[in-house]
């Protein structure tokens, strides 16, 4: 399927997955481009939750921070680790990544990114792709009972958590894409609905991944098979869409409506992704209840003020 974005022959875009993706050709990103390119690629994004570029080999880390700053004021770079500029945060690896595993980003302070602009820098000749999943057709795919319980629920999040991935390759963690040590610098957690009202589509979608340290009012088991329940409905596969990058490729994704999981198969290549984030704002309840800091103060990393209404 494709659409028209503007006059025939210039921009267009396809759909790449029945519930999640498209491609987004004809356009030359920057932080020139024209209004009325932004809102359609923001109308292509919101509909797709994932869209990508090919071919932006000319963007450098301030083109693409321009660029983003079109679709809403930008966050820090990262809310405790800093990889040498204000606004880009780079991942770089050439084993483990701290991304791989389902997650959606910065969850666990109160005020979640609204988009993420992904770069790539340099990609390794197989492997390393991202997968990215929908989060409200999965909400929307629940059985009643389980939806009505979903409405309810609230969650713990938190970068200090230790997410169980250490089991898997205890040597990947000397060369993961972040440094642990600095990505729990400072603590946050926040207790965030498990299902947010999108500010912009009114949609409903899940809000879980692997910073989900446990659910308000159940004890740690109850919480552990919950979860699992959950986050499988996520994962399905009709829900997601698999990315292979080339150098100059662009992702960007509604953070408010998917997770994202980046594969560590590239074996001991080099591999370097560039992301700039879009602030976003605090998520609220099918009841209209805002989440709630339990401990960090995240206003250094987006300020809510800036937020267009």
């Amino acid at each position: 399927m494709t659409m028209r974005l503007e006059a025939p022959g210039t921009t267009s875009v396809t759909r790449l997955g029945g519930r999640i993706g498209a491609r987004i050709d004809g356009v030359r990103l920057s932080g020139d481009l024209d209004a009325g390119t932004v809102a359609e690629i923001r109308e292509a994004l919101l509909a797709h939750k994932v869209v990508f570029f090919r071919g932006q080999h000319h963007l450098d880390d301030a083109g693409q921070a321009a660029f983003a700053s079109l679709l809403g004021p930008l966050t820090t770079a990262h809310p405790t680790v800093s990889t040498g500029d204000a606004r880009v945060l780079r991942f770089e690896a050439t084993k483990g990544m701290a991304a791989n595993s389902w997650h959606t980003d910065v969850t666990f302070v109160d005020r979640v990114p609204a988009f993420s602009v992904l770069r790539g820098v340099t990609m390794p000749a197989y492997g390393g792709t991202t997968v990215w999943a929908n989060t409200v057709t999965a909400y929307d795919a629940l059985p009643a009972p389980l939806r009505a319980l979903a409405d309810e629920l609230w969650a713990v999040h938190t970068n200090e958590y230790d997410y169980a991935r250490e089991a898997e390759d205890p040597d990947a963690r000397d060369s993961d894409a972040l440094p642990r040590d600095e990505f729990r610098s400072t603590v946050f957690e926040t207790e965030h609905p498990v299902v947010r009202v999108h500010p912009e589509t009114g949609e409903r979608s899940l809000v879980l991944g692997h910073f989900v340290k446990r659910f308000s009012g159940l004890n740690s088991a109850e919480s552990v098979a919950l979860f699992t329940l959950l986050q499988n409905r996520v994962t399905k596969l009709e829900n997601t869409y698999r990315w292979t990058w080339a150098e100059g490729d662009v992702a960007i994704w509604d953070n408010r409506a998917t997770q994202h999981y980046a594969v560590a198969d590239f074996d001991t290549q080099r591999r370097e992704v560039r992301r700039v984030t879009v602030s976003g704002d605090v998520p609220v309840s099918v009841d209209g209840r805002a989440s709630r800091v339990l401990r960090g103060d995240a206003s250094a990393y987006s300020r809510l003020d800036e937020l267009i209404s």
